[in-house]
């Protein structure tokens, strides 16, 4: 018995857990976040592997039998393996699930034209993940991928919603766009951005404006549709419901300073919460 464990390398992954929890808060919940070591979005897929396995360890060890990477850079390039290569072996009563397929799973319901934007750190577009699991899913679709390198630290380092914010937020919508005008759905591929979400949309509008187009894009923020992928998945796996504790409890550990975690993480969930400082190795 034990918590849903949620692991980002930052504070991205709060948006997931808050997402969750507002749709299960009868669970218990351990959340990770390796601050220290974020952002993860330019390292390689081999350190990014690295990193994931030693925290997915670290919440293995405190007993929590289902773990979410709620991070797109993690997903990307450390799931597949994670899923292939340990589990089998090392814990094969333990699953590891991401936030890639289940926002590619409802994407196409949403798009009416089939044309989707992808936002998301470097390593994430350079993986083509979104592109592989939306074109597998929902074949005939044409998707696009825009890093945005700057979109992390101006949530980081609390600028996200101050003037500043804007040129950056502008710079890579206009980039978006410019690859494919018939775009109508936009993901929201790295878990950072929902805080950014009040300017992508003040941008977008200003860009039907300039081009005389209804701003009809849909924009998709994850931790909704993540939440109800994890609903989903425990009907469906009642052997792993019954293993997980609903205590309505929430944890937060993080591999930086406790108390800027508990500073920053206000930011994302409008509470305060109590913060342990861990290793990982």
């Amino acid at each position: 018995m034990g918590s849903i464990g949620i692991f980002d390398s930052g504070y991205g992954g709060l948006t997931i857990l808050d997402g969750i929890r507002q749709r299960m808060p009868e669970y218990d919940y351990i959340y990770l976040g390796d601050n220290a070591r974020a952002p993860y979005g330019t390292r390689s897929f081999d350190v990014v592997y690295e990193f994931t396995l030693q925290a997915v360890k670290k919440l293995f060890e405190k007993g929590c039998p289902l773990v979410i990477l709620g991070c797109n850079t993690a997903s990307a390039k450390a799931l597949r393996s994670i899923q292939q290569k340990y589990l089998p072996t090392a814990a094969p009563d333990r699953r590891v699930l991401g936030v890639i397929r289940p926002t590619a799973e409802i994407v196409g319901e949403l798009s009416h034209t089939k044309h989707i934007g992808v936002l998301a750190t470097e390593g994430t577009i350079k993986s083509e993940s979104y592109n592989l699991e939306i074109a597998k899913l929902h074949p005939g679709t044409t998707i696009v991928g825009q890093a945005c390198p700057m979109w992390v630290p101006l949530v980081e380092n609390n600028e996200f919603d101050k003037p500043g914010a804007d040129y950056f937020v502008k710079d890579s919508l206009e980039k978006l766009m410019a690859q494919d005008p018939l775009i109508d759905t936009i993901i929201l591929g790295c878990t950072h951005y929902p805080l950014l979400l009040p300017k992508i949309k003040q941008q977008l509008a200003h860009l039907s404006t300039l081009n005389a187009q209804p701003s009809t894009i849909k924009i998709i923020p994850q931790g909704q549709y993540i939440a109800a992928s994890l609903e989903d998945y425990l009907h469906r796996h009642p052997e792993m419901d019954t293993r997980l504790t609903r205590g309505g409890i929430c944890q937060y550990l993080t591999t930086e300073s406790a108390t800027k975690f508990r500073e920053s993480a206000s930011l994302f969930l409008h509470e305060e919460v109590e913060v342990q400082h861990i290793t990982l190795n």
